[in-house]
Parts: structure tokens; sequence; C-alpha cells
């Protein structure tokens, strides 16, 4: 046995990795999570349909051309635990499989064809140092590398530091979402098809924002992909 293999299989063996969603060992070739949790998933299929609960959710707010989001959020559940460990758990690395796993799902319904650029919502900078990564990067990262449409992360910035959405009404949402992105060179996506690419939706408020922001640009196009929905 060659010495880091070696190593390898001791480390495993004091400091097993563990699932995300049962905490249970992982054993060779599960990554993050293991195969029963993964296929415990509830992935939404949303992509397949034009019209969906989270289209219905933007209609009419701003022009779009395909929204969908991977998986339900529900409290306590699955999802739950898969966010909260990118998320609050710092595991930018998960982040990262998570868009893989979206792509590798979505791809083959068509749904990233004709887009141009993946952009993800932006973290104000402070926080950003904060947390050390930005989750909705890590996650556009992932789909990057799996249908191999380049991201940019830095054109469209957070220029407002707003207090948390969370136990926020939708219209609370919305006012404390106004004015908070900004595209710093317009040229960069005009004529172009952009995909924004958050965790969870819940109300819309910040993904709004974002496409509002980049819908200024001329001649754009928004779609819009989420790891989760929250209903």
């Amino acid at each position: 046995m060659k010495i880091k293999t070696w190593l390898e299989a001791l480390i495993a063996l004091f400091f097993p990795d563990l699932c995300v969603g049962c905490r249970q060992t992982l054993v060779a070739g599960e990554t993050f999570i293991c195969l029963p949790c993964l296929c415990k998933l509830p992935q939404t299929g949303y992509h397949r349909h034009l019209s969906n609960p989270v289209e219905e959710l933007f209609r009419g707010r701003f022009e779009y051309e395909k929204i969908s989001a991977f998986l339900h959020f529900e409290k306590g559940g699955q999802t739950q635990k898969v966010v909260h460990q990118i998320k609050y758990k710092n595991n930018e690395t998960f982040g990262f499989r998570c868009g893989q796993m979206m792509a590798e799902e979505i791809l083959p319904s068509g749904f990233f064809d004709n887009i141009d650029l993946i952009v993800p919502v932006p973290l104000h900078p402070k926080k950003k140092k904060k947390r050390g990564f930005n989750q909705a990067e890590s996650l556009a990262k992932g789909i990057s590398d799996r249908c191999h449409i380049p991201v940019n992360s830095t054109n469209l910035i957070k220029v407002k530091s707003n207090t948390t959405q969370t136990r926020k009404g939708r219209h609370e949402r919305w006012l404390n979402s106004r004015d908070l992105f900004l595209v710093k060179n317009k040229d960069l996506f005009e004529g172009k098809h952009v995909i924004i690419i958050d965790d969870v939706v819940t109300t819309g408020a910040t993904t709004e924002a974002c496409a509002q922001s980049i819908l200024d640009c001329k001649n754009t196009k928004i779609s819009i992909l989420t790891l989760a929905i929250s209903h």
C-alpha cells in the first residue's frame, strides 16, 4: 500500500467523513452525502416546465426567459441540511458539488441553451469577508464546471449591506432589497443572456433586485436558477 493511501485510510478510520444528511459514515465513492440521502433529495423537476411555481412567483415582476429551482425546501427536511451545510458550515466545496449536481440533472433538458453568462447573487464585501466565500458563487462555479458557461462574479456588486431577510414578509423583503445592487460595467452584460444563481428563493425580492439591475443594460435577457425554493 502506498504511503499516501495508507495515511488516507488511517485518517478515515479515526476521522471518517460523515453524510451531511444523516451523519452516517460515507463509504467509498460517496462525497459529502450518502446515496440513500441523495436519493431522498426532493427534486422539483421544474426545469422541464416553462410554467412552474417559481416562474409563477416572478410572473409580472420583470421580463425573463426561464426560471427554475432544483429542490424543494422545507424546514427540518433534507434540503435544509444541504443549504445549512453550505451557508452556515462554510462548506464551499460542497456548494461546488451541489452546483455540479444541479447542472448534471438539468443540462439534458436544454435549460442552459443560449445562455451566455452565469452570475451569482453577490454578497456585500463585508459579509463575504466574514463568511469567507459566497455560497451562490460556489454553486455557479459548479454549474459552470458541467455546462461550460463562464461565470462573472465581479460585475454585479452589492453596494449596501441590508438587514437579514429571515422572518421578513414579502413587502418587507422587497423594501429591504431596493437599490442594493449595481452593475459596474454595463457593456459586459450588453446583448447577453444572463442566468442568475442563488441558493434559496422565498419571496424572490433579492433575485428580482439583481435582475432589475442587469436588465438596465441594453438588450439583456434574464433567466434564474436557484438551488431550492422555500414553500
